[in-house]
């Protein structure tokens, strides 16, 4: 038997989705149907591609190999099939608030300017979802050192202090960058733009509290259980009663990158949407 495409969407989806009943749910198709596929596949193939678990399924090894290879295949093919049918676009990965206008209008400019769609994914690896064919671009905050992945600097954004409401600090109406390091800082390990290096040695914070998302960073904070920084545009657009916000004196800023596979080094598109990334933040 010839291996189809159809075996293929089905193998990427199950591995994916991590069981069988909700990937039948995605492609819209029966269990024993999508069971019979991916026997298929396998006999194929000549292996088994997927290990069944107590909570779903999970690739084997050669299943896990296979998917790295598919989820590029398929995204270049699903790229190729939408520019022949005149709807190109491309998917922008982020990980928490963009600054804004300036986001809104870069997208305006890019569809005007090529007539392609611009999607924005939140997404909290961006690595991840860079080398998966997730995305085909990102705009991440500070350094990402990563192989195969390439990037420009497209501005810096100043630095917020965020403390609790109910703290003294609150009632300041400002803060240094080294005042701060005095009081526990809860760092977001995962998306965040902080980390204790960003102190001079002799001033690092001697209490770090770690989290792994922008909600959790917030809701510490809001207990009164550690500081935290943040840049202002992702202040303005995640609010908190209990955390109130102060200009930090002598911070380092937060740069702001468009990052993308190397391998698509190349792509006309991505070539213009960060000529326009430039631009725009320029005219701003």
């Amino acid at each position: 038997m010839e291996v189809e495409l159809r075996h293929l969407r089905a193998f990427v989806t199950v591995a994916t989705c991590g069981t069988f009943t909700a990937a039948s749910r995605e492609l819209l198709i029966t269990q024993p149907a999508l069971t019979r596929t991916i026997q298929q596949l396998e006999e194929s193939v000549g292996t088994r591609l997927l290990e069944r678990t107590p909570h779903g399924v999970e690739p084997t090894e050669a299943g896990g190999e296979l998917l790295g290879r598919l989820h590029v295949v398929l995204r270049d093919l699903d790229t190729a099939l939408a520019a022949a049918g005149g709807n190109a676009g491309l998917r922008i990965g982020f990980q928490w608030a963009l600054p804004d206008p300036w986001a809104s209008d870069l997208l305006t400019a890019f569809e005007t300017a090529t007539g392609a769609t611009a999607t924005l994914l939140r997404r909290d690896d961006i690595v991840a979802a860079l080398h998966s064919g997730d995305v085909d671009a990102a705009l991440v905050r500070g350094e990402i050192d990563a192989s195969g992945i390439s990037g420009t600097l497209l501005f810096e954004e100043d630095r917020l202090a965020a403390v609790a409401a109910s703290s003294e600090l609150a009632a300041r109406t400002e803060l240094d960058w080294t005042e701060l390091a005095a009081h526990p800082v809860v760092v977001n390990t995962v998306s965040g733009a902080t980390s204790p290096l960003d102190w001079p040695p002799e001033n690092r914070p001697a209490q770090v509290m770690q989290c792994g998302s922008y909600d959790e960073w917030l809701t510490i904070i809001a207990s009164g259980r550690a500081v935290g920084s943040t840049t202002t545009s992702a202040a303005e657009a995640h609010t908190h009663a209990r955390v109130a916000h102060l200009p930090l004196r002598n911070a380092p800023r937060v740069a702001l990158r468009l990052l993308w596979p190397t391998r698509r080094s190349s792509d006309p598109l991505l070539r213009r949407f960060s000529e326009l990334a430039h631009s725009v933040q320029r005219a701003s």
